[in-house]
């Protein structure tokens, strides 16, 4: 996301009309806003997840872990290439 951000803001300086539109900041706003959400979520998931596996290796609350067969659970990566490149923002 930030790469295409960064390609986005270098096409912008091509356009400065578009660079003063309303509609236009908004956008670039919006994308920034979305990418920091995103990463947000990321870090409450493996926050979560480093929490679930402390806890199920910890007194007592292991006891309750291994009547109901809690686990480990894998922190969230991408493992497909194409998945981490930034999206294309074509106008």
């Amino acid at each position: 996301m930030e790469g295409a951000l960064h390609k986005l803001m270098v096409r912008l300086e091509a356009y400065p009309e578009l660079k003063a539109s309303r509609n236009f900041l908004e956008l670039q706003k919006e994308l920034a806003n979305t990418e920091d959400r995103i990463q947000a979520a990321l870090r409450f998931y493996n926050g979560n997840v480093r929490e679930n596996n402390n806890k199920i290796q910890q007194f007592p609350s292991n006891i309750v872990a291994s009547l109901f067969r809690f686990g480990r659970r894998d922190f969230f990566k991408l493992n497909d290439m194409a998945a981490k490149l930034p999206p294309v923002v074509q106008f």
